[in-house]
């Protein structure tokens, strides 16, 4: 997916900016940039590939090549960014996050009203970034051409530039999926993904913006260029699964709500009457593991750890280009706990369940080292979409998902006309849709989240949130 982050301040602000942008690597693991604006050296950028090693080892030794009173910086899951834009609104850097699933019709018509072109990375495909500041600069001020990009885009996109005077300008993609929160210290102010980012740069919170929201920021004031959009419809995914533990969206702490998403599955569980003889709960780490602790917690039963992965030589198991490779990385890092997995009747809550590849061999592992019987909880319903907003899976086609894979050996194309009776765990093909998971991934039980549960746990009107993934809606 990605996220941004950026200073503008009344001192050199590229160190905080460098950390700021190194908090946000949870949320891509391809590209890493920064982008500075000093008035003797103009506006400076510099990206790196981190797809074999992380931001912070890339960028550690830029504070002698750049500098700035105000920087922003990028993590990446797609294009290279941030771009340096020339245009009739002047010279700025960009930043975006999101997903623009009409590229190429706006490309064309952008040749057709403009007559001009773009540069293309491999294959002719447009950087998303430089497609999205083309739009901008179809407009004579930043606001309009913002809000022009963004009603043009099937998808989303969340806006983040640095003017060639030191000012940033900020838009919350139009229906808020993604959060985008502003912090205020002494000498000036932050804006990002993140909020805990800037907080631990001893910047406080100001204020978070609304869906479609645009501002532009100073070191010394925050001037709003667009009022909210009346419609939200922020990702409940990023609680879930994306979101870092100690980050707040919309008010709601991710950890907490975990926590709270745990334990009402854990209560769904002891309804249904399905709490089998447990020795242990566990959380599939590292997201699913609040979600364990939550379950627990209400169950009475011991949560434990039996296994660790090993992160100080490979920190993400899908970072080398080979599949075999990652699957390799993915088995080298699982270290057991013997006394906590032999003859041990183990139920593991993860935060989701998309492909199951690499679940499976998770549990395989733990069979492998002497589980008696191996449970499985989803912290969130059973992922039937493909998201066309954010991209968070690697999914590139929903019959990538393994809940559909399974309707489809169940019942043909004619069982995708029911997916929300299999989502349901109470009706006939619900329960045939979990009983063919657990043989296929050797689970003792399988049980899935309500999306009622998951709105109840983050604690949003429904109408606020986005549950596409699980149901379809948008």
């Amino acid at each position: 997916m990605g996220g941004f982050f950026g200073i503008t301040s009344r001192k050199e602000c590229l160190v905080d900016v460098f950390f700021g942008t190194d908090y946000h690597s949870h949320l891509g693991t391809r590209r890493g940039g920064l982008a500075a604006y000093d008035p003797e050296l103009g506006l400076q950028r510099v990206i790196h590939n981190i797809s074999n090693s992380p931001f912070r080892t890339k960028f550690e030794n830029i504070f002698d090549e750049m500098h700035g009173r105000a920087a922003i910086g990028c993590i990446s899951d797609s294009d290279p960014q941030p771009l340096i834009i020339r245009s009739k609104l002047g010279a700025f850097a960009i930043c975006i996050i999101g997903v623009i699933n009409n590229a190429e019709r706006l490309i064309e018509e952008y040749f057709s009203v403009s007559g001009a072109h773009f540069n293309a990375m491999t294959s002719g495909v447009v950087n998303s970034t430089e497609l999205v500041a083309a739009l901008i600069n179809r407009k004579d001020n930043f606001a309009d051409g913002i809000k022009f990009a963004q009603d043009s885009i099937d998808g989303t996109a969340a806006i983040i530039i640095l003017k060639n005077d030191g000012s940033i300008i900020a838009a919350r993609d139009k229906l808020g999926r993604l959060p985008l929160l502003v912090g205020k210290s002494k000498d000036g102010y932050a804006v990002s993904f993140e909020s805990f980012a800037y907080k631990k740069l001893d910047f406080e919170d100001e204020r978070e913006l609304g869906p479609g929201e645009i501002i532009e920021i100073t070191p010394d004031s925050i001037k709003q260029l667009a009022e909210p959009r009346k419609k939200k419809k922020v990702c409940a995914f990023l609680w879930s699964y994306y979101g870092y533990p100690t980050a707040n969206y919309e008010g709601v702490n991710v950890e907490a709500m975990r926590y709270r998403n745990g334990s009402i599955l854990c209560e769904n569980d002891r309804e249904a009457g399905r709490h089998e003889d447990i020795d242990y709960v566990c959380g599939v780490p590292d997201s699913g593991t609040p979600h364990a602790i939550g379950y627990a917690n209400a169950c009475d039963i011991p949560f434990a750890r039996p296994f660790i992965k090993y992160t100080p030589t490979w920190p993400r198991s899908f970072t080398t280009a080979k599949q075999a490779d990652r699957k390799k990385v993915a088995k080298m890092k699982l270290i057991p706990v013997h006394e906590l997995i032999e003859g041990k009747n183990l139920l593991f809550v993860d935060d989701s369940i998309v492909r199951g590849t690499q679940l499976k061999e998770t549990v395989d592992f733990l069979y492998s080292n002497g589980a008696k019987q191996v449970h499985m909880r989803s912290a969130c319903p059973p992922i039937m979409y493909s998201c066309k907003y954010l991209n968070f899976s690697r999914a590139t086609s929903e019959m990538e998902l393994i809940a559909r894979r399974v309707i489809m050996d169940l019942e043909g194309e004619e069982g995708f006309k029911y997916i929300e009776e299999y989502s349901d765990g109470n009706t006939e093909r619900g329960r045939r849709l979990r009983e063919a998971i657990c043989k296929k991934m050797k689970f003792a039980s399988l049980e899935f989240q309500t999306l009622k549960g998951v709105i109840k746990a983050i604690g949003l009107d429904e109408d606020e949130l986005c549950t596409y993934c699980w149901n379809g809606k948008e």
